[in-house]
C-alpha cells in the first residue's frame, strides 16, 4: 500500500517536470493494480453454522447416522441402515433390500426377471435361491452397499435353499450384519 502511494507520487512529480514524457506513456504503464484487502484471521477459522451433507450415506458407513429404534414388541427390529428381506414362495424366490428410510425396496432380485429365470431349471429350488443370492450380491456391490442386516425366520433358518441363499451373499461379499451405532459426545 505504501510503495504504490509513494511510486504514484514519483510519477507525477515526473509529470510535471517533463510533460512530453508523461503524455507518450500508455494507459497501461499508469494503471495501478487492484488494492486487495488484508485477511483477516477470524474469518478464515470461521465454520459455516449450516452445513449441508452432500453424501448421506457417509454417516451410515462411519455408524454415525441414527437408526430408528423403533418399538421393542415389533418384529423384525427397526434398527438397521439396510435390511435384507428373502422370500420363497411356491413358484418362486425373492430378494429384497429395504433402507430404514423407505418402505419400498433399494435393491431387488427375484427369479421372475427374464434373465435369471432363463438360466435355471426350476425357479424355486436350492439352486435357484443360490443364484438369487450371487445377483443381489453383485448389484449391491454396485450400489455401494456392503454391510445390512438380514435375519431369517428362526423355523426356516436351517433349509437348505436359505443356508444356500446365505452362503451366496457372503461370498458375494457383503456382510450380513452391521456395526453398531456409535454415540459422539456423550
Amino acid at each position: 500500500m505504501f510503495l504504490s502511494g509513494v511510486s504514484r507520487s514519483v510519477r507525477l512529480l515526473l509529470a510535471h517536470i517533463h510533460p512530453a514524457a508523461a503524455t507518450n506513456q500508455t494507459a497501461r504503464c499508469l494503471s495501478q493494480a487492484a488494492s486487495q484487502p488484508e485477511p483477516i484471521a477470524d474469518e478464515n477459522e470461521a465454520v459455516n453454522p449450516t452445513f449441508v451433507n452432500r453424501n448421506p450415506r457417509n454417516l451410515e458407513q462411519m455408524a454415525l447416522a441414527v437408526k430408528d429404534r423403533g418399538w421393542k414388541t415389533v418384529w423384525p427390529h427397526r434398527e438397521f441402515y439396510h435390511r435384507l428381506v428373502f422370500s420363497r414362495t411356491q413358484h418362486h424366490v425373492t430378494a429384497e433390500v429395504f433402507s430404514s428410510s423407505s418402505p419400498v425396496p433399494v435393491l431387488s432380485c427375484s427369479t421372475k426377471e427374464w434373465a435369471v429365470k432363463k438360466e435355471l431349471a426350476s425357479t424355486n429350488c436350492v439352486a435357484a435361491c443360490q443364484a438369487v443370492g450371487e445377483v443381489l450380491a453383485h448389484r449391491c456391490h454396485q450400489a455401494g452397499i456392503t454391510r445390512m442386516v438380514y435375519k431369517a425366520i428362526p423355523w426356516t433358518y436351517r433349509s437348505d435353499a436359505v443356508q444356500s441363499f446365505r452362503a451366496a451373499i457372503k461370498n458375494g461379499g457383503i456382510t450380513l450384519s452391521e456395526p453398531r451405532r456409535k454415540y459422539v459426545g456423550t
